[in-house]
């Protein structure tokens, strides 16, 4: 049985499409390493959307050089975004890859690295197609308890800094009867929660032709039986309506945790990246869903030195992280893409300018998020249990209904997949410390 290792960069969607490719290459008798060393396959599910991500990539090629010159046959491949938007000038770079695929077409990677293993030639295959695998049940799943489940891919949105459309085409809806029956098969096998995954899940059902949306496909999911929880990554603020947060509030399988990308603190720089709304407008729709859910956590993106961001501009992004008090956020240095239209814009910052901001921005966060995580000590909360904590072996991992990561001790160790009652004793700036007495 010939070996496979599988690198994976970038965000969610990817981390699902990994598994999707590990699953696609388990049915064609292939055993997944992660000893690349003994692999006789070696493929990168890359990312894109900032040029370090870009740049670990080929760098990660060029380690893998010694491998390659010890054993010719190994195939080399390059997928994800990179390999969606460069094709073939990747075959033309990096010399050591014989294969390039796309998104949308990893069911056929059994087929390509067959082609390449009998005739010697090097593929780039990136034709945009219906990626038939990702609506089947015959997924390689890396957890127990927790899965990702797709229920569109793709953009339709073209922020002016995104590569997203580019890579991954315009949004494409999955049936909802595909995505229940593959969410009734997970809790067949044990799984207790699920993350439904698109780049906007609010734009859900804009383009299947029938009475649906979003909050009707939360409605169907939630009823049904064995499920404990929902999450759902990631949320426009544009499209986040008030049938969402009537859903959010009434759904007793919705967790109470909301990841809603704000990007920047200004209303001209958020122009400038064509978001669709101005601050006041994202904070009353902020207001509205915290004034009908208690306890929600709520976490965001923020981009900061968009090209043409001036003081005046960050320091509104500043003060927007100081008077809205996120949970955390995720925080990024704006970095210039081809294709893109900001790729363009004059007022290209320099590094050490973004660096700057980003430190004072992070620093801010995380002074709030330890605050916030302090808040809970002393407090008990349900967490459900996905396994042994990867900091420390005599502990045991799990989530509380806020996403909030907790590690903790017990007197009777608890079974992965239930859920207990955790006494809280330590709040830090990226989770909880607690204890369980079962």
């Amino acid at each position: 049985m010939k070996q496979a290792a599988l690198l994976t960069y970038g965000c969610q969607m990817n981390k699902y499409d990994s598994e999707v490719i590990s699953g696609i290459l388990t049915e064609n008798s292939f055993a997944m390493t992660d000893d690349i060393s003994h692999a006789d396959v070696i493929l990168l599910n890359t990312c894109s959307i900032r040029e370090k991500a870009e740049q670990k990539v080929f760098s990660q090629i060029g380690r893998l050089r010694p491998l390659k010159e010890k054993n010719p046959g190994l195939i080399i491949g390059v997928g994800g975004c990179v390999g969606q938007l460069q094709g073939e000038q990747i075959l033309k770079k990096a010399p050591l890859v014989d294969l390039v695929f796309g998104t949308s077409n990893a069911y056929r990677l059994p087929e390509l690295i067959e082609q390449i293993e009998e005739s010697g030639v090097r593929i780039a295959d990136v034709e945009e197609e219906v990626a038939r695998s990702e609506f089947s049940a015959h997924i390689k799943r890396e957890g127990t308890v927790h899965a990702w489940v797709s229920i569109l891919r793709g953009c339709s949105n073209y922020c002016t800094y995104c590569v997203v459309p580019y890579a991954r085409g315009e949004e494409k809806s999955r049936n909802p009867g595909d995505i229940l029956s593959e969410i009734c098969h997970l809790i067949e096998k044990g799984y207790k929660e699920v993350t439904l995954l698109g780049q906007n899940v609010n734009s859900y059902g804009n383009d299947l032709g029938k009475e649906t949306d979003f909050p009707a496909l939360l409605e169907q999911v939630n009823s049904v039986k064995g499920l404990e929880r929902i999450r759902f990554v990631t949320s426009h603020p544009r499209d986040f309506t008030d049938r969402l947060i009537d859903a959010m509030a009434s759904l007793e399988k919705v967790c109470e945790s909301l990841h809603l990308p704000v990007q920047a603190g200004s209303d001209r720089v958020l122009e400038k990246m064509n978001r669709g709304y101005g601050i006041s407008g994202y904070m009353d729709k902020l207001e509205r869903v915290r004034g009908r859910i208690k306890n929600l956590s709520v976490t965001t993106d923020i981009i900061v030195r968009f090209p043409g961001e001036s003081e005046a501009d960050f320091f509104k992004t500043r003060d927007l992280v100081k008077s809205t008090r996120f949970d955390s956020l995720f925080l990024f240095k704006y970095s210039k893409r081809p294709e893109t239209p900001a790729a363009s814009y004059e007022d290209q910052v320099m590094d050490r300018e973004k660096q700057k901001r980003f430190e004072e921005i992070l620093e801010l966060q995380k002074g709030i998020s330890t605050e916030i995580n302090r808040s809970y000590e002393g407090k008990k909360m349900e967490v459900l249990v996905e396994g042994k904590s990867r900091t420390d072996s005599g502990k045991m991992t799990g989530r509380t209904r806020m996403n909030k990561i907790v590690n903790f001790s017990f007197s009777v160790q608890p079974q992965v997949g239930s859920l207990v009652q955790v006494n809280i004793l330590r709040g830090k700036v990226y989770g909880l410390e607690g204890t369980y007495y079962g």
